[in-house]
């Protein structure tokens, strides 16, 4: 009689499906193709900037397959706690001694500036936009993380700083349940795919999200049950995902593999602040020709470095890097990194879609696939950064994961918007899974 051996326990582990990791309300798309607006909605809306016309920004979207997009909607601002006016003078990160504006060479930061909005108008402007257009808007807050800092004073930013730590989880929820009201009443609300309390929690000036915090979350879901509530993580757990709450209606977690980016970003210290000797030698290999000194060019106000995650050693760098040295340096390297890179966005879907499907819960990826990389750089735009993006959204289809970003880079403020063939393709492919 042969003997069986066993390597083992023999179980197995739940094999991965191409179904969602849990159900969607019907009034929503089977699958998100995400563009991030973030609040470049509002903070890039000058005349003749990407965002002047949400109707063209909106053609212009849907051109490119989408048929979600994700914003700061600023709630603290507009429905927060003893908010009143909602209109705000966008300036950005400021005017430099040069005259240009601070941050000409990041994303998101690259704000001109220098009107004025009724922000409360103008987002319900943007979700009857969205509904025309057969897109969901996905609501969320980037307050507590760097919103406030693009406005001409500090008002927003002293009124939400105020509120203490520990409340601000309760004081979003308020702000979101009175937010949802304003659209419902105008019959709107059913084009919301889901609602984030904030953007990467993780990543922001906020509390735990403990057991009280868990339970503002469930006092909005049930002022209204018709919607999907939530928070985002920037850097989930993927080791130990079961610390994820499994309340969330949606698993939001961004999925970045910075690899060979967070090589050259610890090689020139371009994230840190008060460094000594700051730029090192490695980064004055990478700037301009002619990059002032951090002294000669100088910073933005102090309460707008206060009021954002960003420091001042990353404006002056990135604001003053050469694009291409940038670049070559990522290409000269990333065969070191391109298997580790691809391993790691495979791993962290397949522990994000386990944690959905444990859950019985819908997951999105809000943010990919490389990271923070210079306005005009070209590395995530190239054809490594696409191979990457490909790589981690058939992943995530396999998986079952509804949503996604082809790219945290690709939306109407980023240069890779203007690759229209390559958005299409990868969103028929998402949309049609």
């Amino acid at each position: 009689m042969s003997e069986r051996r066993w390597l083992g326990t023999g179980a197995e582990p739940e094999a991965a499906s191409a179904e969602l990791t849990g159900p969607v309300p019907d009034r929503l798309p089977n699958r998100l193709a995400i563009c991030l607006w973030d609040f470049s909605w509002y903070t890039r809306a000058e005349p003749g900037g990407p965002y002047s016309s949400l109707e063209d920004a909106f053609e212009a979207t849907v051109a490119r397959g989408y048929n979600a997009v994700r914003i700061c909607a600023a709630p603290l601002l507009l429905f927060g706690d003893g908010a009143d006016d909602a209109t705000i003078e966008v300036e950005g990160l400021g005017v430099a001694p040069d005259g240009g504006i601070y941050g000409r060479g990041t994303r998101w930061y690259d704000v001109p500036g220098g009107y004025r909005l009724d922000l409360r108008e103008r987002l319900f402007q943007l979700v009857e936009t969205a509904a025309r257009h057969d897109v969901v808007v996905i609501l969320a807050s980037w307050e507590y993380q760097q919103s406030p800092a693009f406005a001409r004073d500090r008002g927003w930013f002293d009124r939400i700083d105020a509120t203490p730590l520990g409340s601000r989880f309760s004081a979003l929820a308020r702000a979101f349940d009175r937010m949802l009201s304003a659209l419902d009443e105008r019959g709107l609300s059913q084009h919301i795919a889901f609602t984030e309390l904030h953007n990467e929690i993780d990543f922001s000036v906020l509390p735990a999200l403990d057991e009280a915090a868990l339970a503002d979350l469930a006092r909005l879901r049930n002022a209204h049950p018709d919607q999907l509530v939530t928070v985002s993580y920037g850097r989930p757990p993927f080791a130990d995902m079961a610390a994820v709450p499994g309340q969330l209606d949606v698993g939001q977690f961004h999925v970045y593999t910075y690899g060979v980016l967070d090589a050259l970003q610890r090689r020139i210290d371009i994230r840190s602040e008060g460094s000594e000797g700051f730029p090192n030698r490695q980064l004055r290999e990478l700037l301009q020709p002619d990059a002032p000194s951090p002294e000669g060019y100088g910073k933005p106000a102090p309460w707008k470095l206060e009021a954002t995650v960003i420091t001042d050693q990353m404006i002056y760098g990135y604001d003053w890097v050469d694009p291409d040295r940038w670049d070559l340096w990522l290409y000269d390297n990333y065969a070191v990194y391109r298997e580790a890179m691809h391993r790691e966005i495979a791993s962290r879907v397949r522990a994000i879609a386990a944690w959905g499907r444990r859950n019985a819960r819908p997951v999105v990826i809000g943010e990919g696939w490389v990271g923070y990389t210079p306005l005009h750089g070209g590395f995530e735009e190239g054809p490594v950064g696409k191979d990457l993006a490909a790589s981690g959204i058939r992943s995530a289809l396999e998986q079952g994961v509804w949503g996604m970003v082809p790219s945290s880079n690709a939306a109407p403020h980023h240069p890779m918007f203007l690759d229209a063939a390559w958005q299409r393709r990868i969103n028929d492919e998402i949309r049609s899974a």
